[in-house]
């Protein structure tokens, strides 16, 4: 069974850093756009970032560059995601999700974009 879990979520403070990770099983990633959507208490779901896991390539939303960063682990059928300088607006459900047939990309962030696989998430939550 195909499936994506993620860990790594839970509480901080403003200024600190955390790590999240999604793990696949019963499949590899090798040709998967990968990444993470949020979404916080009353509000859209976000798309934040995207890797293409065969050649390393990331998108990220515009509200998160410079303090998220995503990345890969070939050896562990893995991606992650390390936030930086945390912020309350960083709190939300974070899911992991990925596609075989659509590489990472601008669009691939946009809420109404069809993803094949979901995780069942993690939360985070930033205090002041």
């Amino acid at each position: 069974q195909s499936q994506l879990v993620e860990s790594g979520g839970g509480l901080a403070q403003a200024g600190e850093s955390l790590g999240l990770s999604c793990a696949a099983s019963g499949f590899t990633l090798e040709h998967y756009g990968i990444g993470w959507f949020r979404q916080a208490p009353g509000k859209e779901r976000e798309g934040v970032s995207c890797i293409s896991f065969s050649d390393g390539r990331t998108t990220y939303a515009d509200s998160v560059k410079g303090r998220f960063t995503i990345s890969r682990d070939s050896a562990k059928n893995t991606v992650h995601l390390q936030i930086q300088n945390l912020q309350p607006g960083d709190t939300g459900h974070y899911c992991g999700a990925a596609d075989p047939d659509y590489p990472c990309g601008g669009s691939w962030l946009q809420p109404s974009t069809y993803l094949q696989l979901w995780g069942q998430g993690t939360a985070i939550t930033v205090s002041s």
